[in-house]
């Protein structure tokens, strides 16, 4: 869950803080699409909303999605209390089964009519200090293996004392994708495995008896690509589950943050 923020005046404790800190958050070990955007007012206090979607998604051997999952978070970091008082004006692409959840603090009446983030009191700011503070969550579902950014196919073949493993990866032009690292499972190995061939770096993991493969940057001159390894000969079941990992710099939902907005609030 999230972690408290430090205020700058102990003595007056924020509200929106605590109902924030109370609500706690779901975290999920998967893929991150993220995008982050910052402006200053002024550029010595730095005000910085990020928007992160986290994909979870369980395919099966022989395909079909089981379980496809994506969640997003929009937060927001203020450095100085007397920055607090402000608005986000955002926008998204109209996706089917797109759904928003704004923290109770939030004028919800607001975000949907105009598609603003602002406080339900403009007379309370946003929390300050060094962490971010969730603000507005979204839910996609709906979607199907056609939505998938990236699938991979793992192929082993057993000949006398030896398996050859031919894994290949197929990426949608929808994104490029960072750091992608494919984990597959081995069995336990005297020795690393031999890769005859591959289109990217890998790394054996022997504590773990697992084979990372990995590729920096999947895109338009990438979008497919394989390798083929060998070890001594095992039950085909051993090279699955197949965990990957991946980046974007770009989300489903393309949530985007379009401007900061200074609001005056007199007492």
């Amino acid at each position: 869950m999230p972690g408290g923020m430090k205020l700058s005046k102990a003595h007056k404790p924020n509200q929106f803080l605590e109902s924030l800190k109370a609500e706690g958050e779901v975290i999920l070990e998967d893929t991150q699409l993220r995008s982050k955007s910052s402006s200053s007012i002024p550029p010595s206090d730095p005000i910085t909303v990020t928007i992160e979607e986290k994909l979870n998604v369980t395919v099966k051997r022989d395909g079909g999605v089981t379980n496809f999952d994506v969640q997003g978070t929009l937060a927001l970091q203020v450095l100085n209390d007397t920055d607090g008082y402000i608005q986000l004006q955002i926008e998204n692409q109209d996706a089917p089964g797109l759904s928003f959840r704004t923290h109770p603090n939030i004028d919800k009446q607001l975000f949907n009519g105009q598609k603003i983030v602002g406080a339900r009191d403009p007379s309370r700011p946003f929390p300050s200090g060094q962490n971010e503070t969730p603000l507005v969550k979204w839910r996609i579902e709906g979607l199907n293996e056609s939505s998938l950014p990236l699938t991979v196919s793992c192929w082993p073949s057993t000949s006398g004392n030896t398996t050859v493993v031919n894994i290949e990866y197929e990426a949608s032009d929808m994104f490029d994708l960072h750091n992608v690292i494919v984990s597959i499972p081995l069995p336990a190995l005297r020795d690393a495995p031999s890769v005859k061939q591959i289109d990217g770096e890998w790394r054996y993991d022997s504590r773990n008896s697992v084979l990372e493969w990995s590729v920096m940057l999947i895109d338009q001159s990438n979008r497919s690509g394989s390798m083929e390894f060998s070890v001594p000969a095992a039950d085909p079941s051993t090279f699955f589950p197949i965990s990957v990992g991946f980046s974007a710099s770009n989300t489903f939902s393309n949530v985007k943050n379009n401007a900061i907005l200074r609001i005056t609030y007199c007492i």
